[in-house]
């Protein structure tokens, strides 16, 4: 007997009517028409059921703070650093807790079970180290929370970071991170990169940095971080964020840097809702879109990944914890319209994603944990089209969260009494 049999499952590769059976939290089994009993049954009904989906890089410790003490008026990268400058200081363990809080349910909610943060160290206090830690225990039985200490203000430029990176890591934070591009010269920015690939090598960590995170195409610290990770044997435990500088770059430079790129295995992660709006802001016409050169690093090998990065922060005053609409915004900047390209998308924001963060156990498969996400959709390219409602959402093989179908009813003469939207899906599905 199991304790849970989702049946019927559409899975993302493909393949139907297969049941996924439970027991003790794990897939036990995973096959048409499992017969057995279950403690609980729950009919996919051929809708599409994913893995969880998978949040590679975000701040935990602003999100929610809109508006606290202002609102970035200029909407620019620059001044959203200088209002989280102000706000450190009027920050409190209980409002980071408690707002971090906030941003777990909704991310429960919406299927997202697995989240990196980047964690502000440059405060002397470390209070959001410590609120974020309180955070990740309390959310550890459904969500899988990773921090990275992150010197916002610049390893070797903030005064003290050096130590308080060291503090933070002393603490039990999961990451070395850093932002080279924020040094006050590229030999900084170079150096800060070695220094935080040594620890990470020291310390076995792994890196994941604020990368060339600019629209200058001379900013090139992602062939730096490829170099060191090579140098200490970091390969695949490392992590470029952004890279928004490639956008931008030589197309000759690049046809050297993404197969040096590609040899070091670096994890790249794009965030196609911040970077299209904090790029390219002192363009006039052409406008530069600033994300990172996507089907070109997939087509290399590399693994790629999209996050949120912000919700209703300094930095970015809308959001929603739906990582379907961050798909859907990356494959919308990359061109990527193609049905093999979205089905890319959608494995950004799920399989990739928690490779780049070293999930383990994690997937559709026999033996690993049952965290899953049925929605209300045919498969990965309706779930992005839709922004594909959950209609339940597993944890270890418990329903953690679930809505019902979303079907509107309608009063119109002569038609039907009520629209389902995953009912759009192409006739040859």
């Amino acid at each position: 007997m199991f304790d849970l049999i989702v049946e019927g499952a559409t899975l993302p590769d493909g393949r139907r009517n297969m049941d996924i059976a439970v027991s003790g939290g794990r897939i036990a089994a995973l096959e048409p028409g499992v017969a057995a009993e279950a403690g609980t049954r729950i009919a996919a009904h051929g809708r599409l059921v994913s893995p969880p989906f998978v949040d590679p890089h975000f701040h935990m410790d602003a999100t929610l703070s809109l508006g606290m003490p202002r609102m970035n008026r200029s909407g620019t990268l620059l001044e959203g650093i200088g209002l989280w400058g102000e706000l450190k200081p009027i920050l409190t363990f209980d409002g980071l807790v408690d707002r971090a809080l906030r941003y777990c349910d909704l991310a429960a909610s919406k299927g997202l079970l697995a989240i990196r943060s980047h964690v502000d160290v440059s405060d002397p206090r470390l209070l959001t180290a410590e609120a974020m830690i309180a955070v990740r225990e309390q959310v550890r039985p459904y969500i899988d929370l990773q921090l990275v200490a992150f010197p916002q203000d610049g390893y070797l430029r903030s005064p003290g970071a050096v130590e308080l990176l060291d503090r933070a890591l002393d603490m039990g934070l999961d990451v070395v991170g850093g932002i080279p591009h924020f040094e006050r010269t590229m030999a900084d920015g170079a150096a800060s990169v070695e220094a935080l690939c040594r620890i990470a090598a020291d310390r076995g960590l792994p890196v994941d940095l604020h990368c060339d995170e600019s629209d200058d195409p001379h900013s090139r610290h992602v062939e730096t971080l490829a170099a060191q990770s090579l140098r200490y044997g970091l390969q695949g435990r490392v992590v470029g964020s952004h890279l928004t500088s490639m956008h931008s770059m030589d197309n000759y430079y690049v046809s050297k840097l993404i197969p040096l790129m590609a040899e070091a295995d670096l994890q790249v992660v794009a965030n196609p809702l911040i970077n299209i709006t904090l790029q390219g802001r002192h363009d006039v016409y052409p406008k530069r879109r600033g994300q990172t050169r996507v089907p070109e690093l997939m087509a290399a090998g590399l693994n790629v990944a999209f996050g949120h990065d912000c919700v209703m922060d300094p930095w970015y005053s809308l959001g929603s914890g739906d990582m379907l609409e961050v798909a859907s915004m990356g494959l919308h900047v990359a061109q990527m319209t193609s049905r093999t390209a979205i089905a890319q998308c959608f494995d950004a924001v799920t399989v990739n994603a928690a490779r780049a963060i070293g999930l383990d156990g994690y997937g559709i498969a026999v033996g690993n944990r049952a965290d899953m996400v049925i929605l209300q959709a045919a498969d990965p390219i309706e779930a992005i089209r839709l922004r594909a409602n959950r209609l339940h959402v597993i944890r270890a093989g418990k329903v953690i969260a679930a809505s019902p179908p979303q079907v509107a009813t309608l009063d119109l003469p002569g038609r039907p009494a009520s629209v389902d939207p995953a009912a759009y899906a192409p006739a040859s599905q």
